[in-house]
């Protein structure tokens, strides 16, 4: 254990002491001060508190976008998983536009909200679907959810209501330390649903952005995870409204959505799913 100042004191009285020479010189040795006494522990940071500051931060951005790298397992036979990986753009334009690029190992599609119809394009196959949609973000996404299963990831972080959807599960709280995340200082949270845990990585800065997301599903067959690592989040950029607009690529064929019926309708949340389209 490192001395405390004042045992460094007494040791440095004593060598002094020691010495014949010194001795004559040296005035006879004072008491030692007191000790002072230890500073109180300072609270634990409440990640309640920490993920509010977050969603409240995002919510008064009146646009912003950012990418996101993606990795998720999928489970196969026999509990053996494999990993993919997933690049994402998003662009959000609030109250009523959101885009989101998606290119990776499995997926290859568009995703666009205008303020009143969603576009999903699937570029490898050349095809696509849309529906009308409410005139707002939070009403768009949750009719897609609700009526045809579709669920884009991580674009709950444009609901104004990202707090409330992800606190309904919430059954236990932590606030696991500050650790860097490529070199970013950020507030390592965990949430556990029970059937999930959500590890959330807040960026300790000016800006208290997401940098790092971790969804493990606990009861799923060799508990897949999904991770995130978020970046490039720009909260002044140009977004121009043919951003939003798709426009039919050459030879491209329009699919109708599958309705999702009733007894299998989609649990809402800020859980990741994959619909049939997405």
């Amino acid at each position: 254990m490192r001395p405390q100042p004042v045992r460094w004191l007494l040791m440095i009285g004593l060598l002094l002491a020691s010495c014949p020479l010194m001795a004559q010189t040296v005035p006879p040795p004072q008491a030692p001060p007191a000790p002072a006494k230890e500073a109180a522990t300072a609270p634990e940071p409440d990640p309640h508190q920490i993920l509010q500051k977050m969603c409240e931060f995002l919510k008064a951005q009146p646009q912003f976008s950012f990418k996101a790298e993606v990795a998720e397992d999928q489970v196969y036979y026999g509990g053996k998983k494999l990993q993919y990986g997933l690049d994402m753009e998003f662009l959000v334009r609030r109250p009523d536009h959101l885009r989101v690029n998606a290119l990776g190992d499995l997926v290859n599609k568009q995703f666009y909200y205008d303020g009143k119809t969603i576009t999903l394009y699937d570029k490898d196959q050349n095809v696509y679907g849309t529906m009308a949609a409410p005139p707002d973000i939070e009403g768009a996404l949750e009719k897609a959810n609700k009526d045809f299963g579709l669920r884009v990831a991580l674009t709950d972080l444009a609901s104004p209501k990202f707090c409330d959807l992800l606190k309904k599960g919430i059954k236990h709280a932590l606030y696991v330390g500050l650790h860097k995340v490529r070199g970013v200082p950020c507030h390592h949270l965990s949430f556990d649903s029970g059937a999930a845990q959500l590890q959330l990585w807040a960026d300790a800065g000016e800006q208290p952005v997401p940098r790092k997301i971790v969804l493990t599903h606990k009861q799923t067959t060799g508990s897949p995870q999904w991770s995130a690592y978020l970046s490039d989040w720009n909260f002044s950029p140009q977004l121009a409204d043919d951003l939003f607009a798709f426009t039919p690529p050459e030879g491209a064929e329009k699919i109708e959505f599958l309705p999702v019926k009733a007894t299998q309708a989609p649990k809402s949340g800020p859980e990741k799913k994959q619909g049939g389209q997405q």
